[in-house]
Order: C-alpha cells, then structure tokens, then sequence
C-alpha cells in the first residue's frame, strides 16, 4: 500500500480537480492572462497552477514530519484511523462539525491578509505575480486540500508528505488548465454541480485512510528505542 501512495495522489488530484473548478473556479476564471496570446496564456496558468502545489507541498512537509513523529511512537495506525473517521463524520454530520471546527484566530487573520494580496496581484498580468498569486491562493482554506494532507499524514516522513502534496498538485492542473482556456464552457450551474461530488470524495479518502490504518503495518520505533542501553 506504501508503494501506491504515489498514484493515490495523483488520483486525489485529478478527482479533486472537479471541486477545484467548482470552489476555486472564480479566481482561475479572473486571472489576468486572457489578453495575450494563447501560449501567454497557458504559461499564465501554469505558473498559477505551479504556485498552488508549491505551497502544497510546502504544507506536505509539516504535515509529514508530523507523521514521521507519529511513525516514531509507533501510534500511526490509529491517526490514519480517526483521521478517515473524522472525515467520514464529516460526510455524514457535516453542519454539527463545521460549526465545532474552527481555524484559529490568527490563521483567519493571516488568510485575510492574503486575500488582500491576491487581489493586487489580480491586476496584473506577469509570471511573477501569476506564481504569487498562485502561492497565496494555495494557503487559503479548502476542504479538499485539508483532505489531501490528512491523507499525507499516512507517508509518515517529510519528503514523502512534500511529494504526496505536489502529485496532489499537479493532479489538479488539468482541469484548473482547462478552466482557464475554455472559461466559457463552465457556467455556475455546471460548477455548482461540481461540488455536490465533494462528499463522495470525502467518504472515500476516509474509507482509505481506515483500511490503510488497519491493513499496513508500521515499524514501531518506540520499541527499538526502548531497547537501547545507555552506557556511563
């Protein structure tokens, strides 16, 4: 199961891709790049797109040095258990645990000001600021993101949460590219339609994360460590 946490990612991506459109669908559909010509305009979104999994990744990392820790005390099973619980919770008594789960106060406040920047680098029309912007746009909260870093917990070492978050990126590029060529053809209805998908998505990340916690066996360090003899 390790071995195929490369294309799981991917698959998260390329699924997730459809509630991207649905949720992050109005600030593709903004960009500034429909100016130029189209190869300007796919470079546009690239950057865009690169920005986002960049600050996934980044992301990934924290998330899997927590995993690495969790692998460490031999208790990673059980979080990639209640983390698929907790999602499917979610899925089935989704307003009782929004209105419990609030982000901190100083994240909200963070969020805000990126808000703020994203809509200065929203005039303008350079790789540069399409990459800021898409950097910015990465940290600001989605619950399919949140889903794919609960998901990389389950790597259970930095690099590897970095590398499940950027496949997770780039699995999202298609449909994000595709959003922002042919604009015209993703009306809000369609997007709305979209994101009902959101809670069969959910379900089945957290239906993986069970079985993945059940089926696959950890090393269990703390033992190891437990068996070293100091000498004096």
């Amino acid at each position: 199961m390790i071995t195929a946490l490369p294309y799981l990612a991917l698959t998260m991506g390329l699924v997730s891709s459809f509630h991207c459109v649905g949720m992050c669908g109005p600030i593709a559909l903004a960009l500034p790049v429909h100016k130029g010509t189209r190869a300007q305009q796919i470079t546009g979104i690239l950057a865009y797109n690169a920005g986002r999994a960049l600050t996934y990744a980044t992301f990934g990392i924290l998330i899997g040095t927590l995993g690495a820790s969790l692998a460490w005390l031999g208790v990673l099973r059980y979080a990639s258990v209640v983390v698929g619980v907790t999602m499917l919770g979610y899925v089935v008594w989704p307003a009782g645990l929004g209105e419990r789960l609030h982000m901190p106060m100083f994240w909200q406040k963070a969020i805000g000001r990126a808000k703020q920047k994203m809509g200065l680098y929203l005039k303008k029309n350079d790789l540069p600021s399409m990459l800021l912007l898409g950097i910015l746009n990465g940290a600001i909260p989605c619950g399919m993101v949140y889903i794919a870093l609960m998901s990389s917990i389950s790597t259970g070492s930095s690099w590897g949460g970095a590398v499940f978050m950027a496949l997770f990126g780039l699995g999202t590029m298609p449909a994000m590219l595709a959003l922002g060529i042919a604009r015209q053809q993703f009306t809000p209805a369609l997007r709305t339609r979209i994101r009902k998908l959101t809670p069969l998505l959910v379900a089945i990340a957290g239906i993986w994360l069970v079985v993945r916690g059940v089926m696959t066996t950890y090393p269990d360090h703390s033992k190891e460590s437990a068996g070293i003899t100091t000498c004096r």
